[in-house]
């Protein structure tokens, strides 16, 4: 399994785990609803063909991320050396359990069990948690029918629990010389109906979206959950990563069930009907500036009617639940890339060439890198930092000597053979 791959499964891990490690109290009995739903539901699990977790397997992951000080890398699988081999199932029981589900369709896991026993078709013992995940891996556990989907209406118990995050389409701009078409990206607190930040922009693109959500980070700290669309921004491995290394799970709502997003939607409402309707055509800078004192002078002074009370003053009333962004936060917006060390120890990214450390010749490597800083740029390889890179100076590397223990050694322009040759 490639780095890659691992870090998936480890983001992946995290958001099954994040309720049980995310600072939230929970009473016994609730860890223990909670974990029958996890395992009650069928899940797209990255790199496997599997679609159940085992109630044993989210205990473990809960004690390996938690024994470890909430590093992600705790998550990520560890090689087996049976993998890709059925360890529950052979290939022959397995055969004749489909053979008879397809002859009895409607029958439950306690009688299929009991079947397959009585009828001699199977060389072991069958635990009940095998046969529903080996049933939904095959699609033959038959739908419950008549049920229609439970809808409340949820409000997160402390401030930074949940925050909401969508974009707006907004009003023509003059951006330079031009008139653009701006895009409000907005957060709202689930909590407080707080907004911890809220900026127009002229694309609903990546970048844009992770500018705004770095600064609402330094501006009201972390929250536990982030409940985001669909959309390619908000399914980017940048996102999910950025995200998990921060401890926060990346919730996507449902597709075509806008239900659970509404007081983002709410409050864009509001700044339609409130705050767009009184301003005239204005420039990029100016219709942001006017919406920032509009936020801070109206909209969080004022009683909202969900609460009883301001949006402020609802969030800052628990301010001992809230958790300080980190202070190298910027450090987890940077971007990512991979490559493979040549053997002459350079590498190339955005077109520029760097020498990286010797033991790492012949590696892929992890490249982070902040793009208005290209040259700031830190290597990993297996979780373990190398330092940053530094530029090749092809006119230093002419006149570096080797010794025997490979140690680089500066000859004077007098060591330096005729022709340029270097030994």
């Amino acid at each position: 399994m490639t780095e890659n791959e691992k870090q998936k499964v480890g983001i992946f891990r995290f958001s099954v785990i994040h309720e049980f490690v995310g600072g939230a109290a929970l009473s016994r009995r609730e860890r223990k609803q909670l974990l029958k739903e996890k395992c009650a539901r069928k899940w797209d699990i990255p790199c496997s063909n599997k679609s159940r977790i085992s109630r044993s397997a989210i205990l473990r992951w809960i004690r390996l991320y938690t024994e470890s000080g909430g590093r992600l890398e705790s998550l990520y699988p560890k090689g087996r050396s049976d993998n890709g081999k059925s360890r529950a199932i052979d290939e022959e029981t397995g055969l004749n359990l489909i053979h008879l589900r397809q002859e009895m369709p409607d029958a439950a896991i306690p009688v299929l069990i009991r079947t397959m026993r009585e009828r001699d078709l199977s060389g072991k013992d069958l635990r009940p948690t095998t046969m529903y995940r080996f049933l939904h891996h095959h699609n033959l556990m038959k739908p419950s029918e008549g049920q229609h989907p439970d809808r409340r209406k949820f409000e997160a118990e402390l401030p930074n629990d949940i925050w909401q995050s969508d974009v707006m389409h907004g009003p023509m701009v003059t951006a330079g010389d031009r008139k653009r078409k701006s895009y409000l990206i907005a957060f709202i607190d689930d909590h407080s109906r707080l907004i911890p930040y809220a900026r127009f922009y002229l694309s609903e693109n990546l970048a844009s979206f992770l500018d705004a959500f770095e600064k609402a980070l330094l501006k009201r700290g972390l929250p536990r959950k982030l409940y985001v669309d669909n959309g390619s921004a908000y399914r980017s491995k940048q996102l999910e990563h950025i995200t998990a290394s921060l401890g926060i799970a990346l919730i996507h709502a449902r597709p075509y069930k806008p239900q659970g997003k509404g007081k983002i939607e709410r409050f864009f409402r509001t700044v339609r009907m409130q705050f767009l309707a009184e301003v005239g055509h204005m420039s990029l800078d100016e219709i942001n500036g006017a919406f920032d004192l509009w936020i801070r002078q109206v909209y969080h002074q004022r009683t909202h009617s969900g609460t009883g009370k301001t949006p402020l003053d609802r969030f800052t009333s628990k301010m001992e639940c809230l958790r300080a962004s980190p202070e190298d936060l910027r450090d987890h917006f940077r971007m990512i890339a991979r490559r493979r060390v040549a053997k002459d120890r350079t590498l190339t990214l955005d077109g520029h060439l760097f020498e990286a450390p010797v033991n790492l010749i012949g590696q892929r490597v992890d490249l982070l890198y902040h793009k208005d800083s290209p040259r700031r740029v830190e290597i990993r390889w297996q979780q373990k930092s190398y330092g940053y890179l530094t530029s090749v100076d092809l006119n230093v590397n002419c006149r570096v000597k080797r010794a025997k223990n490979n140690q680089a050694r500066i000859s004077s322009k007098a060591d330096t053979p005729k022709g340029g040759k270097v030994w």
